[in-house]
């Protein structure tokens, strides 16, 4: 009994690439999506065509060539230029044309902006068909790596300890120069002044800035907290899903936090699908002004609560035990006494790039013979409660959430999963760009790919390809109407061009 035999290296074969590739395979769905879309309209670089110089590759060409790679773990230009050597799929796909891998990474560098538009037109076609709804939408982030290492990036305590270094080194050398001339110390004594120098440069920078850190080789890229506690620098990118079928409908990079993103969010939200109900995110997207914000959209949010520190240190005294008066501006304590205010608000300002806001204060002098005093508060001038401008919006949140936590609970199943597909599957934990614009792009690129496979779980392979099809008659018929239209529009204005210069109100118009 023999092993399994293959079949022989150097037999030849009638074969073609349209045999080899499965009837059903992921990348007839990427060359159909393409070949669908009119991509002039997206403003791609290189899409017309010089009179002179060597043809270029075709953008669409370019495009299918990154969404397959995306979707299969090639992304650096090098790997995508030898898939379109060895791949059958990729030489299916391409028709066997190979461009050089600086093409294929001037692409992605050029496009960010093109990127955006294929991804939203694509966003408003599913939502044409019927796939987004736009009434339950969840934000949530995650963090990439970006082409700058920690080393490149500086905060004011890490370019003092640099400094203090080598003023060090600095007296140590000109101290051995005073006992006895050697040009390799003073070789080194000059290279310490210039490193000196560089970092007093940057430290110039570094007050410039509002977040008080600077990156090197990609300015746009901060310093984040990844898992583990564990300090990268990178971008906090931001994604929303659809409820209806987990779809990503919008994108951007934000903060090295969430805490500014919710209502930018909701916007891009909006200008992608139109409508928008309601919204869900953790509490890192809790903040007051963006409530407020959310609530001027038109849209009802659905925030985690953030608890508060007196929360955690006695929650029978926390702000949530105290009951407010809307009416009388006023709140009752524990103890049942009534706590006032002057009326007066106070300016709260704050460091780190955080914005301002205003309070209220609220005191009562039963705290002074209280039996519950010494649970309450520490404050020797008894408790006082800060009422922010935004505590209205924050408490019809926090109440909505309190009221119906089971639909707040979709949160996780709307939006998380496609981080670990994006990240462990498809390995998109770190960038390939620089610059927010560029990365933004490179976001948008593989978010149109996975909106893309999604599909291939929503239809099965015969239902997406015939409405892809469907979509582009659909769009000829559209550009067949508007020709017609003009036609017949441009045959009444010549028809009233000939009524007018019959009748002579117009003697100098001459239709020759």
């Amino acid at each position: 009994m023999n092993h399994i035999q293959g079949n022989n290296r150097n037999q030849i074969r009638m074969l073609s690439l349209e045999q080899m590739v499965e009837p059903e395979s992921m990348v007839r769905i990427i060359d159909a999506f393409i070949d669908m879309l009119d991509l002039k309209q997206f403003g791609f670089s290189y899409f017309t065509l010089n009179k002179e110089g060597r043809p270029p590759y075709h953008p669409g060409l370019l495009l299918k060539l990154y969404l397959y790679g995306y979707q299969n773990s090639i992304r650096t230009c090098r790997k995508l230029e030898k898939a379109c050597k060895n791949n059958i799929e990729m030489m299916w796909l391409l028709n066997e044309q190979r461009p050089h891998y600086k093409t294929i990474a001037n692409f992605r560098k050029d496009n960010p902006k093109a990127f955006k538009e294929v991804f939203r037109y694509f966003v408003a076609m599913l939502k044409d068909w019927k796939l987004i709804d736009g009434k339950t939408i969840a934000i949530d982030s995650f963090k990439i790596r970006a082409q700058n290492s920690l080393k490149n990036n500086f905060n004011q305590t890490k370019v003092k300890r640099h400094i203090t270094y080598i003023d060090k080194k600095i007296a140590e050398y000109e101290q051995a120069l005073d006992q006895e001339f050697d040009q390799t110390i003073k070789d080194k004594l000059a290279y310490n002044h210039q490193k000196k120098e560089n970092y007093q440069n940057i430290q110039k920078q570094l007050k410039q800035t509002g977040d008080g850190q600077i990156s090197i080789t990609d300015p746009d890229s901060r310093a984040v907290v990844f898992q583990r506690n564990s300090v990268k620098v990178g971008y906090n990118i931001q994604a929303v899903s659809d409820s209806k079928n987990k779809l990503l409908i919008a994108a951007d990079t934000g903060d090295v936090n969430d805490t500014k993103a919710l209502a930018v969010m909701v916007e891009k939200a909006q200008e992608n699908i139109q409508t928008v109900e309601n919204v869900l995110a953790d509490k890192g997207y809790h903040s007051g002004r963006e409530l407020k914000a959310c609530e001027e959209l038109g849209v009802t949010t659905f925030i985690s609560p953030k608890e508060s520190s007196s929360s955690k240190k006695n929650p029978d005294f926390a702000m949530q035990s105290f009951s407010y008066d809307k009416q009388k501006d006023t709140y009752s304590c524990p103890a049942g006494e009534l706590m006032l205010t002057n009326g007066k608000w106070y300016h709260k300002k704050l460091i780190h790039g955080r914005k301002s806001y205003h309070v209220k204060h609220y005191k009562t002098k039963a705290c002074n013979g209280c039996h519950l005093r010494n649970q309450c508060t520490t404050n020797k001038h008894g408790r006082v409660l800060e009422r922010t401008e935004y505590q209205q919006y924050v408490s019809r949140n926090n109440d909505r959430v309190h009221q119906n936590p089971n639909y707040y609970r979709q949160r996780q199943q709307i939006i998380e999963h496609q981080f670990g597909t994006l990240k462990r599957h498809w390995h998109f934990d770190y960038t390939l760009t620089k610059s927010k614009e560029k990365v933004l792009g490179e976001v948008y690129l593989i978010f149109t790919g996975y909106n893309l496979r999604r599909l291939m779980s929503i239809f099965d392979f015969k239902t997406l390809m015939s409405k892809l099809k469907a979509h582009l008659l659909a769009l000829f018929d559209r550009f067949s109407l508007f020709c017609q239209n003009l036609k017949s529009f441009l045959i009444n204005i010549s028809h009233l061009m000939k009524i007018l210069r019959q009748s002579n109100k117009f003697p100098i118009f001459n239709l020759n």
